[in-house]
C-alpha cells in the first residue's frame, strides 16, 4: 500500500531524474577529457607550449664557431704574408710540390684496398654468423673489437718484429719474397693489413646494425627455393639490402686511413698525412695549405660515399603514383 501512495511515486521519480542527471554529468565531463575541453586542457595547452630555441640556436653557434674559426685563421694564415699583402703562392705551388701527388694517390689507394679488404672478410662472416650460427656472435663480436683495445704503437711495435723476424728466419724459403713483397715502397701491402684491423671494429658496428634491421633468413630461405645460389644470394640478394650499412663502413675505413699517421710513420712509409707532417718544418704554409686541401678532398669523398649509400626510392616512387592515379 504504501508503495502505491503519491509520496512514493513522487520520491521514485526524483531519484530516476537525478540519476539521469548524473549519468549527462558523467558523459559530458568523459567527453569533455577526450575533447580536452575541460578544466585539464588550459593545463595542457600550457605544457605543450614550444620551449624557447633560444638555448639550441646558441649551442649550434658555439658549436660551427668551433669548426669554422680554426679553419678560417688557417686560410688567413696561408693567403697572409707580412710585408707583401694577400697571395696565393701556397696553393698555386702545391700541386707543383715534390711527393704531393704521389702520397696522395698512395693514401687512396689504401683506402680502396683497405675498405674491399675489410668488406670481403666481414660481409660472409657475419651473413654466415646471421644465418648458420647465432651462438657465434659474442665470439666474432669480440674478435672484431679488439683492436679498440690494443694501442696502435703495441700493433706495429707486432708488426716491426714479425717483418724483422721474416727475413732473417726464412731467407731460404719462398716466404722471403712475400715479406719484400708486402713492404714495397710503391704499394705496401703491410699498411692495407694494418688499416684493415684497425677498421674491423667500425665496418663490424655498421653491418652489424644493417643486418639487425633485415630479415636475412626469410631472404635467405625464399632466394634458396628459388633456387638461386649462395653467391647470387649474397651479390644480388643481400648486399643490395644492404647498401647503407657498406656506404657507412666504407665512409668510416676512408675517413681512418686518410687520417692515419702513427703505423705509416714508424714502419717507414710516406702516405699523405705523413707526407704533410714532414713538409711542415721546412714550408709551414705550404702545410697549412694541404692539410685545408686534404679536408675538403675528405669531405668531398665522405659525400660521394653517403650519397652511394642513399637509395632514389623516393624518385622512383613519385612516378609510380602518379602513372597510378592516372585514368
Amino acid at each position: 500500500m504504501a508503495a502505491m501512495t503519491p509520496t512514493s511515486r513522487y520520491t521514485e521519480g526524483a531519484e530516476t531524474r537525478q540519476d539521469g542527471q548524473d549519468a549527462q554529468v558523467a558523459r559530458g565531463s568523459q567527453d569533455a577529457r577526450s575533447t580536452g575541453t575541460g578544466t585539464g586542457a588550459p593545463a595542457r595547452a600550457t605544457a605543450r607550449r614550444p620551449r624557447p630555441r633560444i638555448w639550441r640556436g646558441a649551442v649550434l653557434a658555439l658549436a660551427g664557431a668551433y669548426f669554422i674559426v680554426p679553419l678560417v685563421a688557417s686560410f688567413v694564415f696561408t693567403v697572409h704574408v707580412p710585408g707583401r699583402g694577400i697571395t696565393f703562392e701556397a696553393y698555386t705551388e702545391l700541386l707543383s710540390a715534390d711527393g704531393f701527388t704521389e702520397s696522395l694517390l698512395l693514401s687512396l689507394g689504401l683506402a680502396a684496398a683497405t675498405i674491399a679488404l675489410s668488406l670481403l672478410l666481414a660481409v660472409p662472416a657475419l651473413v654466415a654468423v646471421r644465418i648458420g650460427s647465432p651462438r657465434l656472435r659474442p665470439v666474432v663480436e669480440v674478435m672484431c673489437m679488439l683492436p679498440l683495445v690494443v694501442p696502435p704503437i703495441a700493433l706495429v711495435t707486432g708488426i716491426t718484429t714479425v717483418l724483422r723476424w721474416g727475413p732473417d728466419h726464412l731467407s731460404r724459403t719462398p716466404l722471403y719474397q712475400t715479406f719484400i713483397a708486402v713492404q714495397n715502397e710503391n704499394f705496401p701491402v703491410v699498411l692495407v693489413l694494418a688499416y684493415t684491423v684497425l677498421a674491423l671494429p667500425f665496418v663490424y658496428r655498421s653491418l652489424d646494425a644493417g643486418l639487425r634491421a633485415v630479415d636475412v633468413p626469410t631472404l635467405v630461405e625464399a632466394a634458396r627455393s628459388c633456387g638461386a645460389s649462395w653467391p647470387y644470394v649474397v651479390l644480388r640478394v643481400l648486399l643490395p639490402n644492404l647498401r647503407a650499412s657498406l656506404a657507412g663502413a666504407g665512409f668510416l675505413t676512408l675517413a681512418l686511413v686518410l687520417g692515419e699517421f702513427t703505423i705509416a710513420s714508424l714502419l717507414g712509409f710516406r702516405p699523405f698525412a705523413v707526407w704533410i707532417v714532414s713538409i711542415s718544418g721546412a714550408q709551414a704554409r705550404m702545410s697549412v695549405a694541404v692539410s685545408i686541401l686534404s679536408l675538403l678532398i675528405t669531405w668531398l669523398l665522405l659525400i660521394a660515399l653517403s650519397r652511394a649509400g642513399t637509395t632514389p626510392s623516393t624518385a622512383a616512387a613519385a612516378p609510380a603514383t602518379t602513372s597510378r592515379k592516372e585514368p
